[in-house]
């Protein structure tokens, strides 16, 4: 019996899977499965994951929106320790709910993990004083490969958890500036994206999103 459940789909978005393994708990501390490809099969999913990734992050750290362009990545991501806002942008060419983004909290006490599809842009904010993230990825590292969409785009219009903006145009979490790398902190907007990735004979989709 696999010792996981999975939520298919999530808001809509074809793919996309909130995935909560079971947590065996006694006075010593917790018990966790962090992966089995056997219970990923029984619930019909079927990756090659090829290479894990780890980061640590202090409180107030935003990385993203970041994808793949030539090389795109599924990826399993979750958290070891603390606490993020994790954001999943869909950006896949024909799909239904492209340019729609999905937010949740993932931390250690939960222990849920989101599966990314490829074609999807990803991005955190660190919520508690530092979180380690980890997450597979089902093709290698390709350097000069990444592209990325600012965070605070306002086409999207993702609800950063705790974020304030003041007069002076500088944003906030928990009474600190946010901190972005220098990379991050130029990424181009969501419509230059759109006008660098459709040519004059493709249909631009409706920015329609949810959350």
């Amino acid at each position: 019996m696999a010792k996981i459940s999975v939520e298919k789909d999530i808001n809509g978005i074809k793919g996309l899977c909130l995935i909560s393994p079971k947590v065996f708990k006694d006075d010593r501390g917790y018990f966790v499965e962090t992966y089995n490809i056997a219970d990923l099969q029984e619930n019909d999913i079927n990756y090659n994951f090829v290479q894990d990734n780890q980061s640590l992050s202090t409180k107030g750290v935003l990385r993203g929106l970041h994808y793949q362009i030539n090389y795109p990545q599924a990826k399993l991501v979750r958290i070891i320790k603390g606490s993020v806002f994790d954001v999943a942008l869909d950006l896949r060419k024909g799909s239904t709910t492209f340019g729609q983004y999905y937010g949740i909290e993932l931390n250690e006490e939960n222990q849920k993990q989101l599966l990314i599809p490829r074609g999807f842009a990803h991005g955190f904010l660190v919520l508690s004083d530092e979180a380690i993230f980890s997450y597979k990825c089902d093709d290698f590292y390709h350097p000069n490969d990444e592209g990325g969409i600012i965070w605070n785009d306002e086409n999207i219009g993702i609800r950063w958890p705790g974020i304030t903006k003041d007069e002076n145009g500088k944003y906030f979490f928990d009474n600190k500036e946010i901190i972005l790398s220098e990379k991050d902190k130029i990424l181009p907007s969501y419509n230059d994206y759109l006008v660098n990735n459709f040519s004059s004979n493709q249909q631009i989709p409706e920015n329609n999103i949810k959350q």
